[in-house]
């Protein structure tokens, strides 16, 4: 890009014309930055370094918005070449923000800095939340003056904007241009300067001072593109301004401000992808944090799916509904964020799980929790519409809210300031709500709400809630219930199902469930047994559920979270955090219990079948499973007891043996286990011990259907219990299988596919 006026005064430059590599060009000083990102590193995946993408002229520089910052070494001549240091100066750059920090502390997201508030040094030039602006200097003498850009002149989240920001200390001005234009200015005390940040670096796309989580992620860390830094050590005018602005867009885009097409700005998989221990056929987000995926419904011939989501790193912090959509339930595609904290009164501060049902229309609406700190409870109920009955989209991509609160959690209602996750149901009578909370000096609890229109509700008390004194592991709150009808038993009555997932003191952090019946009248549920069930018996890897009905097909759907069970540290290195469990079908099985089994669409994702054998010894087995190593397998095998006490299967298995995780059943304690005290040799993974839960057999062999899809393990045995684990093994050659056993089984039988990504 030709420099204005021969740019006079320009002190730095950065063009981020590289388009690849791990560095960018200062070019006054023409020094090469290091760009950070952690993909420099690469622990678990091939290198791949930061992101290029398209500028507003050339390349520009994606930053990830927890890794990705530029530290420029500041020589004397860069903060004024001999001259009063700083008593002017300029900042012009292309702006394309991603997402908006959450404001932690009061800090702004840096675009550049080199500043001490405290000691009211240097200057900050950054976005705080939702998409507002400003700049910040220190003065000599020792003020800190702030210039933020007014309501309305905000920076639109994947779109280009020109920001300038001036500082004429001679004039006694402050101001900020958007797009070439004055949105704002105050006074300063003619003869300003700014104090020297001495001892700070300059820092591009990250505070100087920012907050620190978890020990480890660095907030207040810009997420976007960047192109064109320039800082000057003067003054630049209206019409410089103005005219940089114009150049830009007469030069290539046809007068017209550049835009940004969203594959340019999306969150990218593709580093991913070769990250040894990220699931392939699960659900994921593109990259950085998930947890409950929520809210499926139908429409239009495609299933949608939302989940919570933190777009600025693999962290949780500031939650957002991320969105996919799929033909099959199997292959999904990413789509934009489909909820997010906006500058209003509804959900400023998180939009937090829910559900989805259909209007009186048909069409699809969204229930969530809107989250708003400054209400007292920071919960509520909130609905968001498709603007389908616009724009006809069969994507879904863009949602209204609605402007206020559906449902407010008074006093009485429940264990006051826990109140979310509504699940939504709609029937002849009208539309039907269940909300997470508890009762007050009590367990955990459904609380029931009805109405006519959708939009207004009445509350009609506890849909259900357990003894806490008899079943304490069910905790003081719920989250997240999901009821789905199951049909009718053999004796004609029709039966339901409550999943409920508890937290709080005492808590067991698992997916619970009870089978029984609706009373309509009162709106509350009798189980058929007190004792809650648990669908998993793993160690809190089957989370978060929620549920549909699928119009398609009839059948109850249940998806959750698999959590990672990582340290912080490693979800850094990593760049994400968390994945989807399978889709399941539950159903009522004939002896009453409920059945699961995963979706029979992921039958489309096997590829090679690389073993088929029936009634094989122990050792004829082995001597077969030696042709078969992999990390992303469906396994089916039963197997008959014999003189066995102890008897399963171990995946992720070392030549040597020296890593592998073992999967079994003890018939004497009636226990679906798993044995992960060999999974891996790294010192930081968690995936250690044994767990399990009971599962009754009654005679039957032991039947499992395994899929293996590199840190997941999902076992579902008999279609009565599934267990779900994590395994990061540290060595590479951890993929060998073998059958194990304590005394003389037969393999009744035994069939092994290669899947497929789904990405």
């Amino acid at each position: 890009m030709s420099r204005m006026n021969g740019d006079q005064g320009l002190m730095m430059h950065w063009a981020f014309d590289e388009g690849s590599g791990a560095s960018a060009l200062e070019s006054v000083s023409q020094v090469r930055d290091e760009i950070q990102s952690v993909f420099n590193q690469a622990a678990f995946t091939e290198w791949s370094g930061p992101q290029w993408r398209q500028g507003v002229s050339g390349s520009g520089l994606l930053f990830d918005g927890y890794s990705t910052a530029i530290v420029h070494p500041v020589h004397e001549e860069e903060t004024g070449g001999g001259q009063k240091p700083l008593s002017a100066h300029s900042i012009g750059v292309w702006v394309a923000p991603r997402s908006y920090d959450l404001g932690h502390e009061g800090k702004l997201t840096a675009i550049v800095n080199r500043h001490n508030m405290e000691r009211k040094q240097g200057y900050l030039l950054g976005l705080f939340r939702h998409g507002s602006w400003s700049f910040q200097v220190g003065l000599e003498g020792g003020e800190w003056k702030e210039l933020w850009s007014p309501d309305g002149y905000e920076l639109p989240k994947n779109e280009w904007s020109y920001v300038n920001a001036v500082f004429d200390g001679n004039g006694g001005e402050l101001k900020l241009y958007l797009n070439g234009s004055e949105i704002a200015s105050t006074d300063l005390p003619r003869g300003s300067i700014i104090a020297e940040a001495a001892g700070t670096e300059l820092l591009i796309g990250k505070n100087n001072h920012s907050s620190l989580l978890a020990g480890v992620f660095s907030l207040q860390m810009f997420s976007g593109i960047l192109d064109e830094l320039k800082i000057y050590n003067r003054a630049l005018s209206a019409e410089e301004v103005a005219a940089s602005y114009r150049q830009v867009l007469d030069s290539g885009h046809g007068g017209a401000r550049p835009q940004v097409p969203y594959d340019e700005i999306r969150l990218d998989r593709t580093p991913l992808l070769s990250d040894r221990h990220r699931p392939q056929y699960h659900l994921s987000p593109p990259a950085h944090w998930m947890n409950e995926p929520h809210a499926p419904v139908y429409f239009d011939g495609q299933y949608h799916l939302f989940y919570q989501h933190n777009p600025l790193g693999p962290f949780f912090y500031h939650i957002h509904w991320g969105h996919w959509v799929s033909k099959d339930l199997v292959h999904w595609r990413d789509l934009p964020v489909a909820l997010a904290p906006d500058k209003d009164q509804l959900a400023p501060d998180g939009i937090w799980s829910g559900s989805a049902t259909y209007d009186a229309d048909g069409l699809p609406v969204l229930f969530f929790t809107a989250g708003n700190d400054s209400a007292s409870p920071n919960q509520s109920v909130a609905l968001a519409r498709s603007t389908y009955s616009q724009d006809g989209d069969p994507d879904l991509v863009k949602w209204i809210k609605h402007p206020e609160p559906l449902i407010v959690q008074k006093k009485g209602m429940g264990a006051f300031g826990d109140f979310r996750d509504p699940f939504v149901w709609k029937d002849e009578d009208g539309w039907y709500a269940l909300v997470g909370s508890g009762i007050e000096g009590g367990g955990g609890a459904a609380l029931a709400f009805e109405s006519q229109d959708m939009l207004n509700w009445t509350y009609k008390g506890s849909f259900f809630e357990a003894d806490i004194q008899q079943f304490p592991y069910l905790g003081p709150i719920w989250e997240l219930p999901v009821f789905l009808p199951l049909g009718s038993d053999k004796q004609g009555v029709s039966k339901y199902l409550l999943l409920v997932s508890p937290v709080g003191k005492g808590a067991d952090v698992e997916v619970f469930y009870w089978i029984g019946q609706l009373d309509k009248h009162n709106l509350s549920f009798l189980p058929d047994q007190e004792e809650p069930q648990l669908i998993d018996v793993g160690d809190f890897h089957f989370t978060g559920p929620s549920g549909m009905v699928d119009p398609k097909t009839g059948r109850n759907i249940i998806f959750t979270i698999a959590q990672g069970d990582r340290t912080s540290e490693l979800e850094y290195q990593s760049g994400w955090a968390h994945n989807g469990g399978l889709p399941l079908s539950v159903y009522l099985r004939e002896d009453g219990r409920l059945g699961i089994e995963p979706v029979q669409e992921l039958q489309s994702l096997r590829g090679e079948k690389r073993l088929s054998f029936r009634d094989k010894s122990l050792a004829e087995a082995n001597d077969l499973l030696k042709a078969v190593q992999g990390d992303m397998l469906e396994i089916q095998l039963e197997l008959e007891r014999g003189s066995a006490r102890q008897l399963g299967i171990k995946v992720r298995c070392t030549p040597d043996g020296e890593e592998e995780t073992l999967l079994y059943y003890d018939f004497n304690e009636a226990m679906l286990l798993v044995d992960r005290t060999k999974t891996t040799l790294h010192p930081l993974e968690r995936c250690r011990g044994i767990q399990g839960g009971k599962l009754e057999l009654s005679g039957e062999n032991l039947k499992l259907h395994i899929y293996l899809d590199r840190s997941m393990v999902e076992a579902y045995a008999n279609g009565l219990k599934s267990l779900t684990t994590r395994v990061y093994p540290s060595r590479k050659d951890a993929l060998g299988l073998e059958i194990w056993g304590d005394g003389e089984p037969l393999i009744k039988s035994m069939e092994i596919w290669n899947m497929q990504s789904i990405w």
